[in-house]
């Protein structure tokens, strides 16, 4: 279950338009202020999750959305449908005719992952610093942000989680669970570039902010 949570709280800042004004290097207040992003919005998303025991990863496609401030939905449409909603402090997962909820209260530290996501899409740096150290590279062309978990719990979950952007443009999210492969979320430009690509190291081209070769 905390595997499946996990996934749910990626999504972050993802329908700003890419800018293209000159570019400087970033800092990690830079980065935030162009992930700062209201509520209502929606992107589609491609991801991919590794394991030892397939050929390739594993890839998912769907659409993300956040109709309201607390209120984060993902929907999958290939290769299954299910619809997974975080509201306040629940997640409900659906499929097909079933569906079952779940308080946040039962993994403390993936409420705190989505509560760094929330400070995220508010912009609150304070907030976020308090869960996370920040490491930002890059220019504002092609910039990364590195996060990594202060809080011993949250760091049992994931190691780090790494943003991959252009301008304002959040593309791709690259998460580490402390145990297992990485997993890659391709989002907005990326997710729309992603499509019909199928090799691996393509993929994983797009995601770091280049066209698929």
């Amino acid at each position: 279950m905390l595997r499946r949570f996990l996934f749910l709280l990626l999504p972050i800042a993802l329908l700003a338009p890419t800018l293209h004004a000159a570019s400087p290097e970033v800092d990690a207040g830079w980065i935030l202020g162009k992930l700062a992003h209201p509520a209502p919005m929606r992107t589609q998303f491609v991801e991919l999750r590794g394991s030892r025991l397939l050929k390739k990863p594993l890839r998912i496609e769907g659409e993300y959305a956040r109709p309201a401030e607390d209120t984060l939905v993902r929907e999958v449409r290939v290769p299954y449908a299910e619809v997974s909603t975080i509201r306040a402090d629940k997640v409900t997962i659906a499929r097909g005719k079933s569906s079952n909820t779940y308080p946040l209260s039962r993994a403390p530290q993936l409420a705190g992952l989505q509560d760094s996501f929330g400070a995220l899409l508010a912009g609150d740096r304070a907030r976020i610093e308090r869960a996370f150290r920040l490491e930002a590279a890059g220019t504002r062309e092609r910039w990364t942000l590195r996060m990594l978990p202060k809080d011993a719990r949250m760091a049992g979950v994931v190691r780090d989680i790494v943003l991959h952007g252009r301008g304002a443009e959040l593309r791709c999210i690259e998460t580490q669970p402390a145990k297992g492969d990485l997993q890659r979320t391709l989002l907005a430009g990326a997710a729309v570039s992603a499509a019909g690509v199928d090799d691996a190291a393509r993929l994983a081209t797009l995601c770091r902010g280049d066209a698929a070769r």
